[in-house]
Protein backbone atom coordinates (compact mmCIF):
# COMPACT_ATOMS: atom_id res chain seq x y z
CA UNK A 1 0.00 0.00 0.00
CA UNK A 2 1.03 3.59 -0.58
CA UNK A 3 1.31 5.90 2.44
CA UNK A 4 -2.08 7.44 1.55
CA UNK A 5 -3.71 4.01 1.25
CA UNK A 6 -2.20 2.99 4.58
CA UNK A 7 -3.72 6.07 6.23
CA UNK A 8 -7.12 5.29 4.72
CA UNK A 9 -6.86 1.72 5.99
CA UNK A 10 -6.05 3.00 9.48
CA UNK A 11 -9.01 5.37 9.35
CA UNK A 12 -11.28 2.50 8.31
CA UNK A 13 -10.15 0.52 11.35
CA UNK A 14 -10.71 3.49 13.66
CA UNK A 15 -13.94 4.94 12.28
CA UNK A 16 -15.95 2.27 10.45
CA UNK A 17 -18.55 0.32 12.40
CA UNK A 18 -17.13 -3.23 12.18
CA UNK A 19 -20.26 -4.76 13.72
CA UNK A 20 -22.37 -3.17 10.98
CA UNK A 21 -19.95 -4.43 8.33
CA UNK A 22 -20.21 -7.94 9.79
CA UNK A 23 -24.01 -7.77 9.77
CA UNK A 24 -24.03 -8.20 6.00
CA UNK A 25 -24.68 -11.90 5.40
CA UNK A 26 -23.79 -11.68 1.68
CA UNK A 27 -27.23 -13.18 0.93
CA UNK A 28 -27.76 -11.03 -2.15
CA UNK A 29 -31.33 -9.96 -1.38
CA UNK A 30 -30.16 -6.40 -2.07
CA UNK A 31 -29.01 -7.09 -5.60
CA UNK A 32 -32.32 -6.75 -7.52
CA UNK A 33 -33.02 -3.43 -5.78
CA UNK A 34 -29.70 -1.79 -6.72
CA UNK A 35 -29.85 0.43 -9.85
CA UNK A 36 -26.09 0.51 -10.43
CA UNK A 37 -25.79 -3.29 -10.10
CA UNK A 38 -28.42 -3.66 -12.82
CA UNK A 39 -27.17 -0.87 -15.07
CA UNK A 40 -23.55 -2.13 -14.99
CA UNK A 41 -24.61 -5.59 -16.17
CA UNK A 42 -24.74 -7.19 -12.70
CA UNK A 43 -21.28 -6.13 -11.57
CA UNK A 44 -20.87 -7.15 -7.91
CA UNK A 45 -18.42 -4.30 -7.32
CA UNK A 46 -21.28 -1.89 -7.97
CA UNK A 47 -23.82 -3.60 -5.70
CA UNK A 48 -24.42 -3.03 -1.97
CA UNK A 49 -23.14 -6.50 -1.09
CA UNK A 50 -19.98 -5.96 -3.12
CA UNK A 51 -19.36 -2.49 -1.72
CA UNK A 52 -19.74 -3.69 1.86
CA UNK A 53 -17.34 -6.54 1.09
CA UNK A 54 -14.86 -3.98 -0.23
CA UNK A 55 -15.26 -1.82 2.88
CA UNK A 56 -14.68 -4.86 5.10
CA UNK A 57 -11.64 -5.90 3.06
CA UNK A 58 -10.16 -2.40 3.35
CA UNK A 59 -10.93 -2.41 7.07
CA UNK A 60 -9.08 -5.74 7.46
CA UNK A 61 -6.17 -4.69 5.26
CA UNK A 62 -6.94 -7.35 2.64
CA UNK A 63 -7.58 -4.87 -0.17
CA UNK A 64 -5.80 -1.59 -0.82
CA UNK A 65 -8.18 1.39 -0.81
CA UNK A 66 -7.22 2.28 -4.36
CA UNK A 67 -9.02 4.14 -7.13
CA UNK A 68 -11.19 1.12 -7.99
CA UNK A 69 -12.58 0.93 -4.46
CA UNK A 70 -13.22 4.66 -4.39
CA UNK A 71 -14.86 4.43 -7.83
CA UNK A 72 -17.23 1.74 -6.61
CA UNK A 73 -18.31 3.91 -3.68
CA UNK A 74 -18.69 7.04 -5.78
CA UNK A 75 -20.84 5.31 -8.40
CA UNK A 76 -23.41 4.44 -5.73
CA UNK A 77 -26.51 6.65 -5.92
CA UNK A 78 -27.03 6.40 -2.17
CA UNK A 79 -30.71 5.66 -2.84
CA UNK A 80 -30.70 3.11 0.01
CA UNK A 81 -33.19 0.87 -1.79
CA UNK A 82 -31.11 -2.02 -0.45
CA UNK A 83 -32.03 -1.30 3.16
CA UNK A 84 -35.77 -2.21 3.23
CA UNK A 85 -35.04 -5.59 1.56
CA UNK A 86 -32.06 -6.49 3.79
CA UNK A 87 -33.06 -9.34 6.15
CA UNK A 88 -30.20 -8.41 8.51
CA UNK A 89 -31.20 -4.74 8.67
CA UNK A 90 -27.79 -3.47 7.58
CA UNK A 91 -27.74 0.31 7.53
CA UNK A 92 -25.89 0.63 4.27
CA UNK A 93 -26.39 4.40 4.03
CA UNK A 94 -24.45 5.05 7.23
CA UNK A 95 -21.59 2.80 6.08
CA UNK A 96 -21.43 4.56 2.73
CA UNK A 97 -21.35 8.01 4.30
CA UNK A 98 -18.57 7.00 6.70
CA UNK A 99 -16.47 5.42 3.94
CA UNK A 100 -16.85 8.43 1.64
CA UNK A 101 -15.96 10.75 4.49
CA UNK A 102 -12.71 8.85 5.09
CA UNK A 103 -11.76 8.85 1.42
CA UNK A 104 -12.50 12.56 1.15
CA UNK A 105 -10.40 13.35 4.22
CA UNK A 106 -7.40 11.75 2.52
CA UNK A 107 -8.17 13.04 -0.96
CA UNK A 108 -5.71 15.24 -2.82
CA UNK A 109 -8.11 17.42 -4.76
CA UNK A 110 -6.76 19.62 -7.55
CA UNK A 111 -6.74 23.35 -6.71
CA UNK A 112 -9.74 23.82 -9.03
CA UNK A 113 -11.83 21.06 -7.42
CA UNK A 114 -10.77 22.18 -3.95
CA UNK A 115 -11.94 25.73 -4.72
CA UNK A 116 -15.29 24.52 -6.12
CA UNK A 117 -15.96 22.26 -3.14
CA UNK A 118 -15.04 25.00 -0.68
CA UNK A 119 -17.31 27.47 -2.48
CA UNK A 120 -20.28 25.11 -2.67
CA UNK A 121 -20.03 23.30 0.65
CA UNK A 122 -18.75 26.09 2.90
CA UNK A 123 -19.39 29.34 1.06
CA UNK A 124 -22.87 28.82 -0.41
CA UNK A 125 -25.21 26.23 1.07
CA UNK A 126 -24.66 27.01 4.79
CA UNK A 127 -25.53 30.68 4.16
CA UNK A 128 -29.15 31.28 3.17
CA UNK A 129 -28.56 34.91 2.18
CA UNK A 130 -25.94 33.77 -0.33
CA UNK A 131 -28.32 31.13 -1.66
CA UNK A 132 -30.88 33.89 -2.17
CA UNK A 133 -28.36 35.95 -4.15
CA UNK A 134 -27.20 33.00 -6.24
CA UNK A 135 -30.75 31.97 -7.16
CA UNK A 136 -31.57 35.64 -7.70
CA UNK A 137 -28.89 35.72 -10.41
CA UNK A 138 -30.57 32.73 -12.02
CA UNK A 139 -33.85 34.64 -11.95
CA UNK A 140 -32.16 37.64 -13.61
CA UNK A 141 -30.73 35.31 -16.27
CA UNK A 142 -34.20 33.94 -16.96
CA UNK A 143 -36.07 37.25 -17.02
CA UNK A 144 -33.53 39.61 -18.62
CA UNK A 145 -33.47 37.88 -21.99
CA UNK A 146 -29.98 36.44 -21.44
CA UNK A 147 -31.45 32.96 -21.42
CA UNK A 148 -32.98 33.48 -24.86
CA UNK A 149 -29.74 34.96 -26.20
CA UNK A 150 -27.55 32.09 -24.97
CA UNK A 151 -29.92 29.59 -26.50
CA UNK A 152 -30.12 31.49 -29.80
CA UNK A 153 -26.35 31.73 -30.25
CA UNK A 154 -25.87 28.11 -29.24
CA UNK A 155 -23.78 28.92 -26.17
CA UNK A 156 -25.26 26.01 -24.24
CA UNK A 157 -23.92 23.60 -26.87
CA UNK A 158 -20.52 24.07 -25.22
CA UNK A 159 -21.88 22.06 -22.28
CA UNK A 160 -22.78 18.35 -22.04
CA UNK A 161 -26.21 17.35 -23.36
CA UNK A 162 -27.53 16.63 -19.87
CA UNK A 163 -26.61 20.15 -18.71
CA UNK A 164 -28.19 21.65 -21.82
CA UNK A 165 -31.43 19.85 -21.01
CA UNK A 166 -31.19 20.71 -17.31
CA UNK A 167 -30.93 24.40 -18.16
CA UNK A 168 -34.24 24.09 -20.00
CA UNK A 169 -36.12 22.54 -17.09
CA UNK A 170 -34.99 24.77 -14.22
CA UNK A 171 -38.08 26.34 -12.63
CA UNK A 172 -38.86 29.99 -13.23
CA UNK A 173 -37.39 31.71 -10.19
CA UNK A 174 -39.93 33.76 -8.24
CA UNK A 175 -39.43 37.50 -7.94
CA UNK A 176 -40.36 37.25 -4.27
CA UNK A 177 -37.38 38.02 -2.10
CA UNK A 178 -36.50 38.61 1.48
CA UNK A 179 -36.69 36.79 4.76
CA UNK A 180 -39.62 34.75 5.91
CA UNK A 181 -42.02 36.31 8.39
CA UNK A 182 -41.48 35.33 12.01
CA UNK A 183 -45.19 35.30 12.78
CA UNK A 184 -46.92 31.93 13.11
CA UNK A 185 -49.44 31.21 10.36
CA UNK A 186 -52.83 30.42 11.89
CA UNK A 187 -54.99 27.43 10.91
CA UNK A 188 -57.92 28.13 8.59
CA UNK A 189 -60.09 25.56 10.38
CA UNK A 190 -60.10 24.41 14.01
CA UNK A 191 -56.57 23.77 15.21
CA UNK A 192 -55.30 20.21 14.98
CA UNK A 193 -51.58 20.64 15.58
CA UNK A 194 -48.67 23.03 15.83
CA UNK A 195 -46.06 22.32 13.18
CA UNK A 196 -42.61 23.78 12.62
CA UNK A 197 -41.74 23.96 8.94
CA UNK A 198 -38.23 23.05 7.80
CA UNK A 199 -38.26 25.26 4.71
CA UNK A 200 -34.85 24.16 3.38
CA UNK A 201 -32.24 26.10 1.45
CA UNK A 202 -32.98 25.15 -2.16
CA UNK A 203 -36.72 24.84 -1.50
CA UNK A 204 -36.72 28.28 0.09
CA UNK A 205 -35.09 29.90 -2.94
CA UNK A 206 -35.69 28.03 -6.19
CA UNK A 207 -39.00 26.46 -5.11
CA UNK A 208 -40.60 29.24 -3.08
CA UNK A 209 -44.00 28.67 -4.66
CA UNK A 210 -43.98 25.09 -3.39
CA UNK A 211 -43.08 26.26 0.10
CA UNK A 212 -45.97 28.73 0.01
CA UNK A 213 -48.28 25.93 -1.12
CA UNK A 214 -47.04 23.77 1.74
CA UNK A 215 -47.99 26.39 4.32
CA UNK A 216 -51.43 26.88 2.78
CA UNK A 217 -52.16 23.15 2.80
CA UNK A 218 -51.06 22.86 6.43
CA UNK A 219 -53.34 25.76 7.36
CA UNK A 220 -56.25 24.14 5.51
CA UNK A 221 -55.52 20.96 7.48
CA UNK A 222 -55.90 22.90 10.72
CA UNK A 223 -52.24 23.43 11.56
CA UNK A 224 -50.61 26.45 13.10
CA UNK A 225 -47.33 26.82 11.18
CA UNK A 226 -44.13 28.21 12.66
CA UNK A 227 -40.99 28.86 10.62
CA UNK A 228 -37.82 29.39 12.67
CA UNK A 229 -35.74 32.16 11.17
CA UNK A 230 -32.31 30.79 12.07
CA UNK A 231 -32.69 27.36 10.47
CA UNK A 232 -30.23 26.46 7.70
CA UNK A 233 -29.35 23.82 5.11
CA UNK A 234 -30.01 20.27 6.37
CA UNK A 235 -26.47 19.17 5.45
CA UNK A 236 -27.49 16.26 3.19
CA UNK A 237 -25.29 17.44 0.33
CA UNK A 238 -22.33 17.62 2.71
CA UNK A 239 -23.01 14.31 4.41
CA UNK A 240 -23.34 12.45 1.12
CA UNK A 241 -20.20 14.03 -0.34
CA UNK A 242 -17.71 13.27 2.42
CA UNK A 243 -18.05 16.60 4.26
CA UNK A 244 -19.30 15.10 7.50
CA UNK A 245 -17.88 17.69 9.89
CA UNK A 246 -19.75 20.50 8.14
CA UNK A 247 -22.91 18.35 8.10
CA UNK A 248 -22.64 17.98 11.89
CA UNK A 249 -22.30 21.72 12.40
CA UNK A 250 -25.36 22.39 10.25
CA UNK A 251 -27.29 19.74 12.17
CA UNK A 252 -26.46 21.37 15.51
CA UNK A 253 -27.59 24.76 14.26
CA UNK A 254 -30.90 23.31 13.08
CA UNK A 255 -31.48 21.55 16.40
CA UNK A 256 -30.91 24.85 18.20
CA UNK A 257 -33.30 26.62 15.81
CA UNK A 258 -36.20 24.20 16.40
CA UNK A 259 -35.58 23.21 20.01
CA UNK A 260 -37.73 25.71 21.92
CA UNK A 261 -40.75 25.78 19.59
CA UNK A 262 -42.66 22.98 21.33
CA UNK A 263 -44.09 21.91 17.97
CA UNK A 264 -45.95 18.64 17.59
CA UNK A 265 -44.22 17.97 14.27
CA UNK A 266 -41.28 19.25 12.26
CA UNK A 267 -42.42 19.15 8.65
CA UNK A 268 -40.31 18.71 5.53
CA UNK A 269 -41.56 18.80 1.94
CA UNK A 270 -38.34 17.44 0.41
CA UNK A 271 -37.64 13.73 0.73
CA UNK A 272 -33.87 14.15 0.61
CA UNK A 273 -33.85 16.78 3.35
CA UNK A 274 -36.33 14.90 5.54
CA UNK A 275 -34.30 11.71 5.41
CA UNK A 276 -31.13 13.49 6.46
CA UNK A 277 -32.95 15.28 9.29
CA UNK A 278 -34.18 11.89 10.50
CA UNK A 279 -30.57 10.72 10.55
CA UNK A 280 -29.40 13.50 12.89
CA UNK A 281 -29.61 11.11 15.84
CA UNK A 282 -27.10 8.84 14.13
CA UNK A 283 -24.96 11.70 12.85
CA UNK A 284 -24.56 13.11 16.38
CA UNK A 285 -24.68 9.86 18.33
CA UNK A 286 -21.21 10.41 19.77
CA UNK A 287 -21.73 14.08 20.58
CA UNK A 288 -22.00 14.54 24.35
CA UNK A 289 -23.84 17.85 24.06
CA UNK A 290 -26.22 17.20 21.16
CA UNK A 291 -26.71 13.42 21.18
CA UNK A 292 -29.91 13.43 23.25
CA UNK A 293 -31.25 16.64 21.69
CA UNK A 294 -30.86 15.06 18.27
CA UNK A 295 -33.08 12.13 19.30
CA UNK A 296 -35.87 14.51 20.36
CA UNK A 297 -35.49 16.47 17.13
CA UNK A 298 -35.60 13.46 14.80
CA UNK A 299 -38.63 11.97 16.57
CA UNK A 300 -40.70 14.92 15.31
CA UNK A 301 -39.59 14.84 11.66
CA UNK A 302 -42.54 14.07 9.38
CA UNK A 303 -43.07 14.46 5.65
CA UNK A 304 -45.86 16.81 4.56
CA UNK A 305 -47.79 14.06 2.75
CA UNK A 306 -47.67 11.78 5.79
CA UNK A 307 -49.07 14.47 8.07
CA UNK A 308 -51.80 15.50 5.63
CA UNK A 309 -52.80 11.86 5.36
CA UNK A 310 -52.84 11.35 9.13
CA UNK A 311 -54.95 14.50 9.60
CA UNK A 312 -57.46 13.21 7.02
CA UNK A 313 -56.87 16.28 4.89
CA UNK A 314 -58.26 14.52 1.83
CA UNK A 315 -61.57 13.89 3.63
CA UNK A 316 -61.95 17.44 4.93
CA UNK A 317 -61.07 19.22 1.70
CA UNK A 318 -62.65 18.55 -1.68
CA UNK A 319 -59.89 17.84 -4.16
CA UNK A 320 -60.61 18.16 -7.89
CA UNK A 321 -58.54 18.54 -11.05
CA UNK A 322 -59.45 18.43 -14.74
CA UNK A 323 -59.49 14.84 -16.04
CA UNK A 324 -55.94 13.51 -16.34
CA UNK A 325 -53.85 10.41 -15.70
CA UNK A 326 -51.51 10.74 -12.75
CA UNK A 327 -48.58 8.58 -11.67
CA UNK A 328 -46.13 8.86 -8.79
CA UNK A 329 -42.32 8.54 -8.70
CA UNK A 330 -41.07 7.77 -5.20
CA UNK A 331 -38.37 9.88 -3.61
CA UNK A 332 -35.86 7.18 -2.63
CA UNK A 333 -35.01 8.68 0.74
CA UNK A 334 -38.65 9.41 1.53
CA UNK A 335 -39.55 5.80 0.84
CA UNK A 336 -36.45 3.92 2.02
CA UNK A 337 -35.44 6.04 5.02
CA UNK A 338 -38.62 7.83 6.17
CA UNK A 339 -40.79 4.88 5.06
CA UNK A 340 -43.42 7.17 3.55
CA UNK A 341 -44.86 5.53 0.46
CA UNK A 342 -48.57 4.91 0.91
CA UNK A 343 -49.57 8.36 2.18
CA UNK A 344 -48.76 10.28 -1.04
CA UNK A 345 -50.47 7.61 -3.12
CA UNK A 346 -53.64 7.75 -1.00
CA UNK A 347 -53.71 11.54 -1.29
CA UNK A 348 -53.41 11.34 -5.08
CA UNK A 349 -56.12 8.68 -5.32
CA UNK A 350 -58.45 11.00 -3.38
CA UNK A 351 -58.31 13.68 -6.09
CA UNK A 352 -61.39 13.68 -8.31
CA UNK A 353 -60.46 13.83 -11.97
CA UNK A 354 -57.10 12.19 -11.36
CA UNK A 355 -56.91 8.66 -12.77
CA UNK A 356 -54.07 7.26 -10.67
CA UNK A 357 -51.91 4.64 -12.33
CA UNK A 358 -49.06 2.97 -10.47
CA UNK A 359 -45.79 2.99 -12.39
CA UNK A 360 -43.69 -0.14 -12.73
CA UNK A 361 -40.59 0.23 -10.55
CA UNK A 362 -41.80 3.54 -9.12
CA UNK A 363 -39.73 2.63 -6.06
CA UNK A 364 -36.53 2.57 -8.11
CA UNK A 365 -34.26 5.63 -8.23
CA UNK A 366 -34.75 8.12 -11.07
CA UNK A 367 -31.00 8.87 -11.18
CA UNK A 368 -31.09 12.33 -9.62
CA UNK A 369 -29.49 11.61 -6.23
CA UNK A 370 -28.47 15.12 -5.24
CA UNK A 371 -25.64 16.21 -7.55
CA UNK A 372 -25.15 12.67 -8.92
CA UNK A 373 -26.79 13.64 -12.23
CA UNK A 374 -24.00 16.22 -12.65
CA UNK A 375 -20.95 14.34 -11.38
CA UNK A 376 -22.04 10.93 -12.74
CA UNK A 377 -24.02 12.13 -15.71
CA UNK A 378 -23.63 9.05 -17.93
CA UNK A 379 -24.99 6.60 -15.36
CA UNK A 380 -27.66 9.06 -14.26
CA UNK A 381 -28.99 9.49 -17.80
CA UNK A 382 -28.89 5.72 -18.38
CA UNK A 383 -31.07 5.21 -15.31
CA UNK A 384 -33.35 8.10 -16.27
CA UNK A 385 -33.93 6.79 -19.79
CA UNK A 386 -35.03 3.43 -18.39
CA UNK A 387 -37.23 5.23 -15.87
CA UNK A 388 -38.94 7.12 -18.68
CA UNK A 389 -39.84 3.81 -20.35
CA UNK A 390 -41.90 3.03 -17.27
CA UNK A 391 -43.40 6.52 -17.25
CA UNK A 392 -44.46 6.28 -20.88
CA UNK A 393 -46.08 2.90 -20.21
CA UNK A 394 -48.51 4.53 -17.77
CA UNK A 395 -49.72 7.07 -20.39
CA UNK A 396 -49.61 9.59 -17.57
CA UNK A 397 -50.16 13.29 -18.20
CA UNK A 398 -48.84 14.24 -14.77
CA UNK A 399 -45.82 12.76 -12.95
CA UNK A 400 -45.88 13.56 -9.26
CA UNK A 401 -42.79 13.58 -7.04
CA UNK A 402 -41.99 14.67 -3.48
CA UNK A 403 -38.41 15.90 -3.73
CA UNK A 404 -36.91 18.82 -5.70
CA UNK A 405 -34.09 16.73 -7.19
CA UNK A 406 -36.53 14.07 -8.40
CA UNK A 407 -38.80 16.79 -9.79
CA UNK A 408 -36.01 18.31 -11.90
CA UNK A 409 -34.87 14.86 -13.00
CA UNK A 410 -38.35 13.93 -14.17
CA UNK A 411 -38.64 17.25 -16.01
CA UNK A 412 -35.30 16.41 -17.62
CA UNK A 413 -36.62 12.99 -18.61
CA UNK A 414 -39.69 14.57 -20.19
CA UNK A 415 -37.45 16.92 -22.16
CA UNK A 416 -35.17 14.12 -23.33
CA UNK A 417 -38.20 12.10 -24.48
CA UNK A 418 -39.67 15.06 -26.36
CA UNK A 419 -42.85 14.88 -24.29
CA UNK A 420 -42.91 18.42 -22.93
CA UNK A 421 -46.13 19.25 -24.79
CA UNK A 422 -47.93 16.20 -23.39
CA UNK A 423 -46.54 15.42 -19.95
CA UNK A 424 -45.73 17.55 -16.91
CA UNK A 425 -43.92 16.87 -13.63
CA UNK A 426 -45.12 18.50 -10.41
CA UNK A 427 -44.39 18.38 -6.69
CA UNK A 428 -47.23 16.67 -4.81
CA UNK A 429 -47.80 19.80 -2.73
CA UNK A 430 -48.38 21.92 -5.82
CA UNK A 431 -50.84 19.39 -7.28
CA UNK A 432 -52.77 19.17 -4.00
CA UNK A 433 -53.12 22.94 -3.78
CA UNK A 434 -54.11 23.02 -7.44
CA UNK A 435 -56.81 20.47 -6.56
CA UNK A 436 -58.23 22.59 -3.74
CA UNK A 437 -61.16 24.70 -4.89
CA UNK A 438 -60.62 28.45 -5.02
CA UNK A 439 -63.33 28.82 -2.40
CA UNK A 440 -61.42 26.67 0.05
CA UNK A 441 -58.05 28.21 -0.65
CA UNK A 442 -59.47 31.69 -0.16
CA UNK A 443 -61.88 30.73 2.60
CA UNK A 444 -60.61 33.40 4.91
CA UNK A 445 -59.09 36.27 3.00
CA UNK A 446 -57.94 38.05 6.11
CA UNK A 447 -56.10 34.95 7.22
CA UNK A 448 -54.79 34.40 3.76
CA UNK A 449 -53.25 37.85 3.74
CA UNK A 450 -51.44 36.96 6.94
CA UNK A 451 -50.09 33.84 5.28
CA UNK A 452 -48.15 35.86 2.74
CA UNK A 453 -44.79 34.23 3.32
CA UNK A 454 -42.36 36.55 1.64
CA UNK A 455 -42.11 40.26 1.33
CA UNK A 456 -42.14 41.30 -2.30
Amino acid sequence: MTKREQKIHESFREQMDEAELLNCMRCGFCLPSCPTYIETGYDEAHAPRGRIALMKAVHDGLVAPDDDVERSLNLCLGCRACEPVCPAGVNYGHLLEDARDIFNNHKRHSPHVKAVRKTVFNGLFPHQNRMEKAVGLLGFYQRSGLQNVTRKIGFMKLFPKSMQDMEKVLPAVSRKRGRKSESPYPPVTSKTATVAFFSGCLMDTMFKETNEATIKLLQLAGCEVVIPQNQNCCGALHGHSGEKDTAKELAKRNIDAFEDLNADYIISNAGGCGAFLVDYAHLLKDDAEYGEQAKVFTAKITDISQLLYELNFYEKIKLTVPSQTVTYQDSCHLRNVMHTAEAPRELLKAIEGADYREMERADSCCGSAGIYNIVESEMSMQILDHKMEDVVATNAHTIVTANPGCLLQMKLGIEREGLSDKVRAVHIVDLLLEACSDTQVNADKETDEKTEVYQT
